[in-house]
């Protein structure tokens, strides 16, 4: 079970009403807002496998408060996966997600929700109300400003909150860098729709952004700066966003199993599409177990050189 650090104390997020739960990478950030004259509202719920850490968390700062609101920045699954249980505790909720995928949630399609194809969880949610970009909606004591963040994902949105000039960015900037862009993944240009949420939050100019993942940051010109940067890579060499993607998806399952025989990873692997589909980018013929065993060797070294995981004998584990 990973920690949650609890920040509330920036002058800024105490207008808003803000508590951050900062999360380890296989969970998102959960960001609560209340106000006296307003909506209680959770701003995206986690991994699965945190959901009961989720709702513990939730339910300490709450006291004896119900949660109004809960909004998904986007739906992949570090992001959602605590919905289920945060719907059953709090039967009163409404889920505001997103349009682009709802006929996918109502249908509940585990592979055009991406869950699936990368190999990760999520337990099936509901929604009563959507997030349209260009909306403005009552969070607390404040109203926030919904915009269209496309890039990491082609349907996410960020929230901004003018007057005191917040941003909850999710996935689309971090304070050193920003998301897997996964519609790149697919074959599909979103390099492009990357910069351009850049340069749209840029001209918000927010003084505090809460990323999806890491520390509150102020720092926003060189946040921007760094993003733009490592875009500049992807866009000249694209090969190396593949590799990097490759290398977040092992590291993010290892975070759920903690540790696995190389055996079961392989076997995770060739049934894991995304994986199997970067794999096997300019091969004839689908590699074979054996095959995919050998291309995974140099991404599992560079992950154990980079400090994210530790090789020994037939196992993997987590660092």
């Amino acid at each position: 079970m990973t920690n949650a650090h609890v920040l509330n104390t920036l002058p800024e997020l105490e207008r808003a009403g803000i508590t951050i739960f900062e999360r380890g990478w296989l969970s998102s950030n959960n960001i609560l807002i209340q106000g006296m004259d307003g909506p209680s509202a959770l701003v995206d719920s986690g991994y699965v496998s945190h959901a009961d850490q989720t709702l513990n968390l939730v339910r300490t700062a709450l006291k004896d408060h119900p949660l109004d609101l809960l909004l998904n920045t986007h739906l992949h699954s570090d992001h959602c996966g605590g919905n289920a249980l945060l719907q059953s505790a709090y039967p009163r909720l409404r889920t505001m997600i997103p349009p682009g995928l709802a006929p996918s949630v109502s249908d509940w399609d585990p592979v055009a929700l991406t869950f699936e194809p990368t190999g990760q969880s999520c337990a099936p949610f509901s929604f009563q109300d959507l997030l349209r970009p260009g909306s403005t909606l009552q969070l607390g004591s404040l109203h926030w400003e919904v915009h269209a963040a496309e890039g990491h994902d082609p349907h996410s949105v960020i929230l901004f909150q003018p007057q005191v000039r917040v941003l909850i960015s999710a996935d689309a900037l971090w304070e050193n860098g920003f998301g897997v862009v996964f519609p790149e993944l697919e074959g599909l240009d979103a390099f492009q729709d990357v910069a351009n949420t850049l340069d749209m939050i840029e001209r918000l100019a927010p003084l505090t952004v809460i990323p999806g993942h890491g520390s509150v940051f102020q720092d926003v010109p060189t946040a921007l700066s760094k993003a733009r940067s490592r875009l500049a890579g992807f866009v000249d060499n694209p090969s190396k966003h593949k590799r990097h993607a490759l290398k977040v998806l092992l590291k993010f399952k290892l975070l759920e199993w903690q540790q696995i025989h190389r055996s079961e990873l392989i076997k995770w692997c060739l049934h894991t599409p995304y994986i199997t589909h970067l794999a096997n980018e300019g091969n004839s013929t689908p590699l074979s177990p054996e095959g995919l065993s050998a291309f995974l060797v140099p991404l599992l070294k560079e992950l154990e050189r980079s400090g994210a995981l530790r090789l020994e004998e037939d196992f993997v584990f987590n660092s």
